[in-house]
């Protein structure tokens, strides 16, 4: 890993808010950010890079590149989980197994948005078209996750209709957000979106700050508790998301030559849903530990990936 690059990023001002917001979970303050503060901040970061990624998508053409990265991404979200499910149902059972599994096979949008932030930050570019791929990624996982629980617990057959978890999948609203905003960003011209580009780009670090340091608050409450399930599902947390990361480092290459892209893949290879997954999980494994799934993408995965993983995905890009 390339020790600059390590450093800038440890050093990034909304990496350092999200520190900040663990350190105050430790030291007991009452520093907290509202709970409506909170959604209408994630709301606008979904906002403003799905729209951004339409203005860049609208001046692309659609190559074989593109259409390629979509399939490569989906492909991600169907195999991650799959090969996840067998590892994690030997040691949690069934029903957390197939939780942990979705999750991981699904994406945050708050990684992808970080990340999208530390290449502008190192001045890389990327194809705008990767903000259709990450959008992609959230219903496969989902789906793959339900069939497996219902193929290996019979105890899940029939508990919730498939097609209303598929409908939950594709409507929940970050997924509704983040396409949304791609499709008009892609009609809008260029005069329309230079009108609203003070909303959607000049302050959209600030805003990313704020919600990383909301995003350790939550982080910091929910890792004891996470703490006492033991060493496997922290091993799990750990090592899985840094092997696809790495993994996609390198293979990517195959589907696209830019650096920025090879990058984002890497970081939705690495990355776990959060918000959709646990919401669809309610409905289809209500017996699977939310305790234990969602600390380990929020607690442990989440800041893996906007710390070491980052640096360690661009290097490994940079050697391949």
């Amino acid at each position: 890993m390339e020790l600059q690059l390590l450093l800038d990023n440890l050093t990034n001002p909304a990496l350092l808010f999200f520190f900040l917001g663990l350190m105050a979970v430790q030291l007991k303050s009452d520093l907290e950010i509202p709970p409506t503060s909170s959604k209408f901040i994630s709301l606008y970061l979904l906002f403003s890079i799905g729209f951004k990624g339409g203005q860049e998508l609208s001046h692309s053409h659609l190559d074989m590149e593109i259409m390629w990265s979509l399939l490569f991404g989906v492909l991600l979200a169907l195999v991650v989980p799959l090969y996840t499910f067998f590892i994690l149902k030997r040691k949690l059972g069934v029903w957390n197994a197939g939780a942990i599994a979705a999750a991981y096979g699904s994406v945050s949008a708050v990684t992808f948005v970080t990340s999208v932030s530390f290449l502008e930050m190192q001045q890389i570019e990327f194809g705008g078209h990767m903000v259709a791929v990450m959008a992609l990624m959230e219903a496969p996982s989902i789906i793959v996750g339900v069939l497996l629980l219902n193929l290996f617990n019979k105890e899940a057959k029939g508990q919730v209709s498939f097609s209303h978890i598929l409908k939950h999948a594709l409507t929940n609203g970050s997924v509704m957000l983040i396409i949304g905003s791609l499709i008009i960003g892609y009609l809008a011209n260029d005069a329309q979106a230079q009108g609203i580009e003070p909303f959607t780009t000049d302050i959209f670090k600030g805003f990313l700050a704020v919600f990383l340091l909301d995003m350790g608050i939550v982080s910091g409450k929910k890792l004891a508790s996470f703490l006492q399930h033991g060493w496997f599902s922290l091993a799990f947390a750990i090592v899985v998301p840094l092997i696809n990361g790495c993994i996609v480092a390198v293979i990517s290459q195959g589907v696209t030559a830019t650096e920025g892209n090879r990058f984002l893949f890497s970081i939705l290879a690495a990355s776990a849903s959060y918000i959709a997954v646990p919401a669809a999980m309610k409905l289809a494994a209500p017996q699977a530990n939310p305790s234990l799934y969602l600390p380990m993408a929020l607690a442990i995965t989440f800041p893996l990936n906007i710390t070491l993983g980052m640096p360690l995905y661009l290097s490994i890009i940079h050697m391949t």
